[in-house]
């Protein structure tokens, strides 16, 4: 049951209510187990949205899934992308350092924050890599902002409802943030600014779920950019709705990879003793992305 609670993956599509400039707040240089980087907050449609900037060469943004922040969705994942790409990691509305707003999360209005956020980075297009949650804001992004997008990877994405087994929706409707596994909460408290909203993200995540409705036929079919859909063979996506993704979006290959949901980008929850970096994905990733093909 550990890795169904750590899903508060989806929700319905609702049209942005508005937007509005992103401005930097604060940047500064960090580092993190010898690793530099720059950290900032932006102003984005109404949130104080915080961001993390790795590296040099060709953008790929990361997006991770619900109830998680940058590190644990990505910490095992960032050193070895950045050392041939520019990544950017942002935290989305009322996740780790990023502020809420006075509305239920939806995946359009996420896929707008981030598209309202690098526009004003002055980024014209980039790479995505979403992983659960933030896989299916990637297809938001690829079918209301397919400009931004050069490359998609799909980490575990759901795009309809019989994409998972039916236990998963009971589970959603009776979730408890007793429920929810250990190291997303440390990972939550470590970082976040109100200590106090971790019980108001969870429940935000979960109405998401409960809520949740099939992304329509035509609107998947309209994705042209190169597509990687990646699940674990014991993932709680189903490989039917993963080969029934990559038939739907024309331009895409499809991965599965033995373990479970995040296993193979190193997703906190799934870290075990005899963890290995050569584990990940990270050189299927730079292949599809170097492609020349596509």
């Amino acid at each position: 049951m550990k890795f169904i609670a750590l899903i508060f993956l989806l929700e319905m599509f609702t049209f942005p209510p508005y937007r509005q400039k992103t401005e930097t707040l604060k940047m500064k240089q960090e580092s993190n187990d010898h690793l530099t980087f720059t950290s900032g907050y932006a102003e984005v449609n109404g949130l104080r949205m915080y961001y993390e900037i790795y590296g040099e060469g060709k953008p790929i943004v990361l997006l991770h899934g619900g109830g998680s922040t940058i590190q644990t969705n990505f910490e095992k994942l960032i050193p070895l992308l950045a050392k041939n790409r520019k990544v950017i990691a942002v935290e989305l509305q009322a996740h780790g350092r990023t502020s809420d707003r006075n509305a239920e999360l939806t995946f359009e209005q996420d896929a707008d924050d981030v598209a309202t956020f690098l526009k004003n980075l002055n980024i014209k297009k980039a790479d995505f890599f979403g992983f659960s949650n933030g896989g299916t804001i990637c297809l938001q992004l690829a079918i209301w902002h397919p400009k931004l997008i050069n490359k998609l990877i799909l980490g575990s994405a759901l795009a309809k409802r019989n994409g998972v087994p039916n236990w998963f929706w009971d589970f959603m409707a009776q979730a408890r943030l007793d429920n929810m596994p250990e190291p997303l909460k440390k990972g939550y408290q470590a970082v976040a600014a109100n200590k106090n909203g971790l019980q108001n993200m969870h429940d935000k995540d979960a109405r998401r779920m409960v809520n949740f409705k099939d992304i329509p036929d035509e609107q998947l079919k309209s994705i042209q950019s190169p597509t990687l859909i990646i699940i674990g063979d014991k993932d709680v996506i189903t490989p039917e709705h993963a080969i029934n993704l990559h038939h739907l979006i024309s331009n895409s290959s499809l991965a599965i990879i033995p373990g479970g949901h995040g296993e193979y980008i190193g997703e906190i929850t799934t870290i075990k003793p005899n963890f290995k970096e050569s584990d990940l994905v990270v050189p299927m990733i730079e292949k599809f992305l170097n492609d020349t093909s596509h």
